[in-house]
């Protein structure tokens, strides 16, 4: 069988499943990773949940079969079936690496405690982060083992590059494909990839476990231990 981890391999080299009108359904490829990935006309829905429901959940929302898998009805009814949360529907950037060193001078962060690097940890493995003059650059394996970057510029020094200059040095630390996930509405932060040369494959939805709260504990990222409250098995 096919695996996510192939057809990501695949869209990163251009090649893209068939753009046939169907979905796909495939096993999580990790307890943590499930959701719901929009290729053209073509949709992938990980789940453990039985693939019989999602065909006949899909038939049953009222709109154009390209859409339904992407579709607010079957996304809630996916998340009921699940028991997980979502956040939002991202945009789904890839890019290539690049040779030599960083346009900027970079400082790997070794503090676990930072809350960039917190909030990461909840969504991937193996997480680095580093920090320039105003931003910082994250990265990890998040969806299928894929590398993934995100950043973050301080509010005082936006508009003046630097996002621009973050994407672009993650993509001269890494030796194979960098993904990045960016919600729709954020144009700022899409523009800012496509100029670092990141171009859109797709889009995708995740389900995440609901995250419990300790006592003393504040909201995600202000560096308190936040521990998963994983659904049914």
């Amino acid at each position: 069988m096919e695996t996510l981890r192939d057809i990501l391999d695949s869209v990163a080299r251009g090649v893209f499943p068939p753009a046939d009108g169907r979905t796909t359904v495939l096993p999580q490829p990790s307890r943590r990773d499930a959701g719901v990935l929009a290729f053209t006309a073509h949709s992938v829905v990980l789940t453990d949940e039985d693939p019989a429901w999602v065909y006949d959940t899909l038939r049953k929302v009222d709109c154009d079969a390209l859409a339904a898998p992407m579709n607010p009805r079957f996304l809630a009814a996916l998340m009921e079936r699940t028991g997980r949360g979502a956040e939002t529907v991202d945009a789904v950037l890839v890019s290539e690496p690049l040779p030599g060193t960083p346009p900027l001078a970079l400082r790997e962060i070794e503090d676990a405690g930072h809350s960039r690097v917190g909030y990461a940890r909840r969504r991937r493995d193996d997480v680095r982060a580093w920090s320039a003059d105003g931003g910082v650059l994250v990265m990890g394996r998040g969806v299928a083992g894929r590398l993934e970057v995100s950043v973050e510029v301080d509010e005082g020094v936006r508009h003046r590059g630097l996002g621009r200059l973050l994407v672009t040095a993650a993509r001269h630390l890494v030796t194979e494909p960098l993904w990045a996930q960016v919600a729709p509405g954020n144009a700022r932060s899409a523009r800012t990839f496509q100029a670092a040369g990141y171009r859109q494959v797709g889009a995708e939805l995740l389900l995440h476990a609901r995250w419990a709260t300790t006592a003393g504990e504040g909201r995600p990222g202000d560096g308190q231990r936040k521990m998963p409250v994983w659904p049914r098995e």
